[in-house]
């Protein structure tokens, strides 16, 4: 006795089916495409520990994920053939279709490749604090077409491997202690060598402000209304510590500048009237030169 059949009808001079399609070829289809999904995860989970023998390491995790969309489409086109179904009408019939999907195709290469690049040259880690482009954030994942990052603004921002790599990359906590400059004005008639000290002082009176290297204070510029001065203090890498440290300095330059009785000046405009004018003359509107 003959199983039942199942007949696709397809117009035209190049059928995709040409011979009906009994429940035993689905059968057969249905069980080379499960092995192929199967066979797939047992790839990913291979290249993982053949890999990624030290744990901060994820090729094989991309290299994995890769190898598995592969097999998982061998067994598809495979599964295919065996339902009777002709690959090459198939892909004809598509058109239009089909280069889209070559460009598609293109993109994911080119951004696996990238992803597989990041791994092997490992800029960053999985957990590390990076800035690339304007994103910051904490690297959660690198997959096969993006680098995850979770941003301090409590978002998730997925990065294309490809611009990601194509970018200069900042890693914040790959070193122990990076070097923050906060500016600082001071009054024309300061005693600036007595006010280097004081925030000297105020410097190292801080949490988290490393004595070594030690913080460094330096006459930057003759601005406007002050003498700006640099305070640059090193302290942990990461932009937790960053902002925190550069708050509690803040408060600190501020304290001591107030009980050594030097005062931080408001910008300043001088105003000057020429012999002969009043406020109310030509020079008065506040220009600061004559009519």
């Amino acid at each position: 006795m003959s199983g039942a059949h199942l007949t696709l009808p397809l117009a035209g001079e190049n059928p995709v089916v040409t011979d009906p399609i009994s429940w035993q070829q689905g059968v057969q289809a249905l069980v080379v495409l499960v092995l192929g999904i199967v066979l797939a995860a047992v790839v990913r989970r291979g290249m993982v520990r053949a890999i990624d023998r030290e744990g901060s390491r994820h090729v094989g995790v991309v290299v994995g994920r890769f190898a598995g969309v592969v097999i998982v489409a061998v067994a598809a086109v495979y599964a295919l053939d065996l339902l009777g179904v002709r690959i090459g009408p198939l892909v004809g019939a598509l058109g239009v279709g089909g280069i889209a999907i070559a460009f598609a195709a293109q993109d994911i290469l080119q951004n696996f490749i990238a992803g597989v690049l990041l791994q092997v040259r490992r800029p960053f880690r999985v957990g590390e604090q990076i800035g690339s482009g304007d994103h910051e954030g904490t690297v959660e994942d690198v997959n096969l077409r993006t680098t995850v990052l979770a941003t301090y603004d409590g978002l998730v921002v997925y990065l294309p491997n490809a611009e990601v790599l194509k970018q200069p990359i900042v890693n914040y906590t790959r070193t122990p202690l990076s070097r923050t400059s906060l500016t600082v004005g001071l009054p024309y008639d300061a005693d600036l060598e007595r006010a280097r000290q004081v925030l000297l002082a105020a410097c190292l009176d801080t949490a988290e402000v490393q004595a070594s290297p030690p913080p460094e204070v330096w006459v930057e510029e003759f601005a406007d209304s002050s003498v700006n001065v640099a305070v640059r203090y090193w302290h942990p890498a990461d932009i937790a510590s960053r902002w925190r440290v550069r708050s509690a300095v803040a408060v600190s330059v501020k304290s001591a500048l107030d009980a050594a009785g030097i005062s931080i000046p408001f910008p300043q405009r001088v105003l000057w009237f020429p012999e002969g004018t009043g406020a109310g003359g030509p020079a008065g509107d506040g220009s600061g030169g004559p009519g």
